[in-house]
Formats: C-alpha cells, structure tokens, sequence
C-alpha cells in the first residue's frame, strides 16, 4: 500500500509543540534569545522552513518576538499578550457564538467580582466608586458605556488574576458592541445598568463574596437574556 507524504503542517505543528515544551521546561526561558534557525532545526530534526514557520507562528501568538538586528527571543509570556489574540476571536464572533462568549464571560465575571470582594482595597473600591458615580452623573450614552467598562475593569483587577483579567478584556472587547446595541434598542437599559452596578457595589463594599458573585452574574446574565431574544428562531 502506497504512504502518503506527512503534510507540511504537520511538521511545522510538531515543531511548535518541541518548542512550546522547551519554554515550558525551562530550556528556554522569558526574555532569551532562541539559537539560530539552522541549530534549532537540527537539534529538533526538522527542515529548516518547518522551523520558520513554527516561529512564524509562535510570533503571531506572543509566545515568541522578532528583535530587528538582534535575533528571535522569548517573551516575557505576560497574560495579556499570550491573550491577545482571544480577543480578536471575541470580536468576530456573532449571533450564537456571542451569546456563548456571554456564557464564559458571565462564569468569569461573577468569579471575578466574588474574587475583588474578598481581595480589595480602599483605593480600588474608591476607584469603582467613582465610575459608578460617574456613570449616575450623565445621560450621555458615549460616557455611561465608557465608564461601565471602567467599573467592570476596576473590579476584574482587584480580583488580583492577570489571566482572568486578560481573557476577560477580550470578551469585553466584543461585548461592549452588544452593550452599546442593547443600550440604544432596549428602552430603560441604562437605568437598569446603573441599579445592577450599584448592588455590585455594595457587594464590594461589604466584602461579600457571594452576594457580589450573585449580583455579577444577574448584571451579565441580563444582557445575554437580551441577546439571545434578537436570535432569529427555528
């Protein structure tokens, strides 16, 4: 029987795999220059092009960064790079495949929220305080929307996760289009926006874990009840 040639990509798949595994067992560490293209291809026993297009790869990630002049070199694998690109998959998302990022948001964030009412300070309450204020003090829709991702921002940082954070600014990235959507269509979404914030707030301000995790899951839970009313039916 006749074999059929392994694919390029499969090449190039393994060799972003040896890779990979080299960062993650500390063969190679954040911030250090890679050996040149040939040595890691012979050192992987890989064609040289499967190597620059494994780097290739790894580069459109965040894993790995181009210094002109200078060579290839591991990042410094902070969250919000690696997690760039979740982003991107956020804003293209639509119909059912936003109301599912909804669902992952609303998990995230109410653990978030539960997360900063356990964990934050003075300074970071009085941070969320004053976009809640904020957003009390206009009718202006630009300005309430800005500042409800500023609240929303405040509070996921005070949770003290830089993961959670990061995939978090994605989904938010996509999101804040639906809210600016339901906030023009849905008359009253602001004024119901504005009491959901301020029990999320109390929650906060009295170092309730549970009650904010409840109060953070009603606020999004609310939106994805709306979005998936605008989803034409079978």
């Amino acid at each position: 029987m006749e074999q059929t040639a392994p694919r390029r990509g499969t090449v190039t798949e393994r060799a972003i795999e040896q890779l990979k595994a080299m960062i993650g067992s500390g063969s190679l560490e954040p911030g250090q220059r890679l050996p040149t293209e040939r040595d890691l291809a012979a050192q992987l026993g890989i064609s040289r092009s499967s190597m620059r297009e494994a780097i290739r790869a790894l580069t459109v990630l965040g894993v790995l960064e181009a210094r002109h002049g200078s060579g290839i070199y591991v990042t410094q694998l902070e969250a919000g790079d690696l997690l760039e690109t979740f982003g991107v998959v956020a804003d293209l998302s639509r119909g059912p495949q936003l109301v599912e990022l909804l669902e992952v948001r609303r998990i995230l964030e109410s653990t978030a929220t539960a997360l900063a009412a356990a964990r934050i300070s003075r300074a970071q309450l009085a941070e969320v305080e004053e976009h809640l204020a904020a957003m009390d003090a206009t009718d202006d829709p630009e300005e309430i929307l800005s500042h409800d991702l500023a609240f929303h921002r405040a509070i996921v940082a005070a949770a003290g996760n830089e993961t959670m954070a990061a995939i978090l600014e994605g989904l938010s990235s996509r999101t804040f289009r639906a809210r600016v959507w339901r906030g023009y269509q849905e008359e009253g979404a602001f004024e119901r926006t504005r009491r959901e914030h301020a029990r999320i707030h109390a929650a906060l301000a009295a170092h309730d874990p549970e009650s904010a995790r409840a109060a953070a899951a009603a606020h999004v839970g609310e939106v994805e009840a709306w979005l998936r009313l605008q989803l034409p039916r079978d």
